[in-house]
């Protein structure tokens, strides 16, 4: 279980780290903590929400997602973000643990990083034409 929840936290470091870096070019480096935890969320619905489509094209083609499966979801995902990054700030010290790996495992951490990212918003993008195929039909 540690190592999923280090993989988690570094995955919001690389978040962290992107965000900050986007917002510092473009004037707007402020709330970094707040946008990265925003974008972990959204990646999060995707996933499920992929997942949700998939159940529907494999299994219960008449599956409708209510809008309380919705309300669920959103709890349980913000729930997930404030109680590992929000909660006691805990995100701060993992900004600077993971600050001190070596370039090398940084390098290789990005390539991760964005493979996850692709796949998660791939996939999701994948799930909703399945979805519109089958319900074309």
């Amino acid at each position: 279980m540690t190592n999923i929840k280090r993989a988690y936290y570094y995955f919001f470091y690389k978040m962290y780290k992107l965000i900050d870096y986007t917002s510092a070019i473009s004037g707007g480096a402020f709330l970094t903590d707040f946008k990265a935890s925003l974008a972990m969320i959204a990646l999060e619905v995707w996933f499920i929400a992929s997942l949700f489509n998939y159940y529907t094209i494999l299994i219960d083609e008449n599956f409708i997602v209510k809008k309380i499966h919705f309300i669920i979801l959103g709890i349980l995902v913000l729930l997930l973000s404030y109680f590992t990054f929000d909660n006691n700030g805990i995100w701060k010290d993992y900004i600077k643990k993971f600050d001190q790996l070596p370039e090398r495992v940084n390098k290789k951490g990005s390539i991760f990083f964005y493979a996850i990212i692709i796949f998660i918003i791939g996939n999701f993008i994948l799930s909703l034409y399945l979805l519109y195929e089958i319900r074309k039909n």
